[in-house]
């Protein structure tokens, strides 16, 4: 089952760095999107310093609902689907191992571009460390979560935008808590370190939910 696991997360993985368009395409926006930022705000260095650790986590949000559609797709299109729902590996499993692909092709190059996106913005050096680590800690949870829509609309043709609707809601937690924790306000003595235990208890929760969620509105999709 374990070798069944690492199978569909190896596939998934090696189809999206073949194909293209998923991870190149979301830190692609994520570029743009940062660069963008301080031409409609102004010179003010020190009114973007403060701001950046919020920009950045609300463009990579954004940059990550891009990708919402890739994950399931292009298998319930062909048929691959289907196939997956009758192996031996449990659905919740292989949505699992789907959502896993998805974050390390997506959510990992979008949290390692921060940093660097971050001196446009003119982000201190202090804020890096608290910002990547927010990151790795709140994106697993975008997956999670984005999962959820994207198996409740994929037998919608083009419902790439659609699932990013549904999802936009669930993701306020995620951004709310990974700006605090990024150390965007240090005035409240250890309040960064709450916001990352909040942050972090958010995906927790999202783990548990995100792959039976999803992999009930497949089976649901796939049995209409």
């Amino acid at each position: 089952m374990m070798r069944a696991f690492i199978s569909v997360v190896k596939r998934d993985v090696a189809l999206a760095v073949q194909v293209g368009g998923g991870g190149g395409m979301a830190v692609f926006f994520f570029l743009v999107a940062v660069s963008l930022l301080p031409l409609g705000i102004g010179p003010n260095l020190n009114l973007l310093a403060k701001i950046a650790p919020g920009l950045l986590w609300v463009a990579l949000l954004l940059s990550s609902l891009l990708t919402l559609d890739r994950l399931f797709q292009a298998d319930f299109e062909d048929g691959t689907l289907d196939a997956l729902l009758m192996g031996h590996l449990p659905l919740e499993l292989t949505v699992s191992a789907k959502i896993i692909a998805h974050w390390l092709t997506t959510g990992l190059p979008l949290v390692i571009a921060a940093p660097f996106l971050g001196l446009l913005l003119n982000l201190g050096s202090a804020h890096f460390l608290p910002l990547v680590g927010a990151m790795l800690v709140g994106t697993p949870a975008l997956s999670l979560l984005g999962a959820i829509g994207a198996a409740l609309t994929v037998s919608v043709r083009r419902g790439g935008l659609l699932a990013s609707l549904l999802v936009i809601p669930f993701y306020i937690p995620v951004l709310i808590f990974g700006v605090a924790a990024a150390g965007s306000d240090v005035s409240i003595p250890g309040a960064q370190h709450q916001a990352l235990m909040l942050l972090g208890a958010v995906t927790l929760v999202s783990l548990v939910l995100g792959p039976v969620a999803a992999a009930a509105a497949l089976r649901a999709n796939l049995r209409s």
